[in-house]
C-alpha cells in the first residue's frame, strides 16, 4: 500500500513516550522503533499521531514532535511512582483519554490503529471495534518467551500478562514480528493465524549511526585511547545481562593489569525493571571481582552522543537472555563495531555470526571469557570484522522497515473491508430522513455501533 492511500494512523504506545530518552526506565529499543517508523510513515505523507501515558504534570497534552508527526500525552493515573506491572489498573483511564480524544475529530479520521505492547494491544482492541478500523499489533516481547529464559533470581511476567497477549493476539486484525521465529513463538504459544503475520525488520539510523574517529570519541568520555574497550548499551536488569559480560571480562582485565595490556568496560544504561531493586548491583559487583578501576559508567547516551560510544569501542557485547531483535547490535554495526552477542531471539538475525560478529550458545561466563580473549587477542583482525559490520548493517535501515509496514497496513485495511463491509451492509441504519448521509456509511455504522467485533460478542 502506498502511503498517499493511507491518510492517517493512531500508534498506541501506552507504557512508554517515544519521545523518553531510551536506556531510562522502561524505555528502551520499542521507544527507538516507535519513534523512528513514525517519522518515516510521515516522510511518506501518512499522518501519525502517537498516544502515550503522560508521565509528568509538565507534559504538554500534544506535542508537535515533527513534521506529520503529532504525540498526545495522555492522563492516566498518577504521573510518577506507577510501576508497569500495575498500568493495567489504568488502562480505561487511558482508553477514555484516547476515545476523547478522538471523539473531537470527524468520523472516520483514522484509517488504521497500530499498537505497541500487549498494554497498548488491550487499548487498540477497543478502539478498533469503536472507529471501525483495522488494528495491526506489535508485541515486541512475550511474556512466555521471557519466563523460559529468566536470568537467576529475576521476576517472572505475571499470568496476567499471557492472558492479556493471548487477546490481543487473538483480536488483532494483522500481527507485526521481528524475525520468522518470532512468527514461530507466536503460532506455537498462542495459536496465531500464519496468514496474519506479516515479518518486518527494525533498522538503525543509518544516517547517524556511522563510522567515525575512535581517538576523538575517546577523548569525548575520557577513555584512554591505547585501551581495548568493550562495551554494553542497554537497560541495567537482569534480562539484559550485563553482569554476565562483567563476570567474563573480569578476569581478562585483571590479566591485563598484570602484564600492561589494559582492558576497560564501557556501561551506558541505567537501572529499569527489576535491576531497580538493587540499582547500585553492578558497581557493587565490580567492586567484588576487584576490577572497579576498569569499569566506566555513563548514563543513556542521545543518539548524538551514542554514536560517539559506539565509535569509542573496539567491540560491543549484547549478554541479552531474551531479546525480540536487539538494536543495540545493529547501531553498533553501522558504526563499524563488531557484536559480541547472545544467541537468542532475533540477534541471530541482526549478527552474521563469523562474520560481522559472535554468536554465543548460551550464558556460561567460562565460555564468554573465551570468546572476549579469542576476539580481543587479534586486534587487526577485528578490526576487519568491524568493517564486515558495517556493511552487514546497511540491510536494516528504518525506511526499509516503514515500507514494509506500509504494505502489512495495506493487507490488514483490505482484510478488514472484506471482512466487515458486506455485514454492515446487511444491517443498514437509515438517517432520520430516510437516506443515508456519508456519515452513515457502513463502516462509519459499525463504528457508531461498536459492531463488527469477532466471535459473534457484541457491546
Amino acid at each position: 500500500m502506498t502511503g498517499s492511500r493511507l491518510r492517517r494512523v493512531a500508534l498506541i504506545s501506552v507504557h512508554t513516550s517515544p519521545l523518553a530518552q531510551p536506556g531510562v526506565g522502561d524505555a528502551g529499543g520499542m521507544n527507538v522503533y516507535v519513534w523512528q517508523t513514525a517519522k518515516r510513515l510521515a516522510q511518506r505523507g501518512v499522518e501519525v499521531e502517537i498516544f502515550t501515558r503522560a508521565t509528568s504534570s509538565t507534559d504538554e497534552p500534544v506535542v508537535t514532535a515533527a513534521p506529520g508527526v503529532t504525540v498526545r500525552n495522555v492522563v492516566a493515573g498518577p504521573f510518577e511512582g506507577l510501576d508497569k506491572r500495575d498500568l493495567p489498573t489504568q488502562l480505561c483511564a487511558f482508553t477514555a483519554g484516547v476515545l476523547r480524544a478522538e471523539a473531537g475529530r470527524p468520523v472516520g479520521y483514522y484509517d488504521l490503529v497500530h499498537s505497541h505492547y500487549w498494554l497498548s494491544g488491550q487499548v487498540g482492541w477497543l478502539v478498533r471495534d469503536r472507529w471501525a478500523v483495522p488494528l495491526v499489533h506489535t508485541a515486541h516481547t512475550l511474556a512466555a518467551v521471557k519466563n523460559a529464559s529468566l536470568a537467576a533470581g529475576d521476576t517472572p511476567e505475571p499470568p496476567m500478562r499471557q492472558v492479556g497477549e493471548q487477546q490481543v493476539v487473538d483480536e488483532a486484525d494483522r500481527l507485526i514480528v521481528n524475525t520468522e521465529s518470532e512468527t514461530q513463538q507466536l503460532i506455537s504459544i498462542h495459536g496465531a493465524d500464519p496468514r496474519r503475520i506479516d515479518v518486518v525488520t527494525p533498522g538503525a539510523d543509518l544516517e547517524c549511526y556511522t563510522p567515525g574517529s575512535r581517538t576523538q570519541a575517546r577523548l569525548e568520555f575520557g577513555l584512554d585511547p591505547d585501551e581495548v574497550v568493550v562495551t554494553f548499551v542497554g537497560r541495567i536488569q537482569p534480562l539484559k545481562a550485563p553482569d554476565v559480560l562483567l563476570r567474563a571480562a573480569a578476569p581478562l582485565i585483571r590479566r591485563g593489569l598484570a602484564d600492561g595490556k589494559k582492558l576497560r568496560l564501557l556501561i551506558a544504561g541505567g537501572p529499569s525493571g527489576s535491576g531497580l531493586d538493587r540499582p547500585s548491583s553492578l558497581i557493587d559487583l565490580a567492586r567484588e571481582l576487584g576490577v572497579e578501576s576498569s569499569v566506566t559508567f555513563i548514563p543513556p547516551q542521545s543518539p548524538q552522543r551514542l554514536v560517539q560510544v559506539y565509535r569509542a569501542s573496539n567491540l560491543v557485547a549484547v549478554p541479552s537472555y531474551s531479546e525480540s531483535f536487539g538494536l543495540v547490535a545493529i547501531e553498533a554495526q553501522a558504526t563499524g563495531v563488531p557484536v559480541l552477542a547472545a544467541d537468542v531471539g532475533g540477534l541471530g538475525v541482526a549478527v552474521e555470526n563469523g562474520v560481522s560478529g559472535v554468536l554465543v550458545d548460551g550464558h556460561d561466563i567460562d565460555d564468554w571469557t573465551a570468546e572476549l580473549d579469542r576476539l580481543l587477542g587479534d586486534l587487526p583482525k577485528l578490526e576487519a570484522m568491524g568493517a564486515a559490520a558495517h556493511q552487514h548493517a546497511q540491510h536494516f535501515s528504518w525506511d526499509h522497515t516503514a515500507d514494509q509496514l506500509l504494505a502489512g497496513y495495506g493487507k490488514a485495511i483490505e482484510t478488514f473491508r472484506s471482512r466487515v463491509a458486506p455485514r454492515a451492509a446487511a444491517s443498514p441504519v437509515p438517517a432520520a430522513n430516510g437516506t443515508d448521509t456519508e456519515d452513515d456509511r457502513p463502516l462509519t455504522r459499525i463504528a457508531r455501533r461498536f459492531a463488527g467485533r469477532r466471535n459473534g460478542v457484541r457491546t
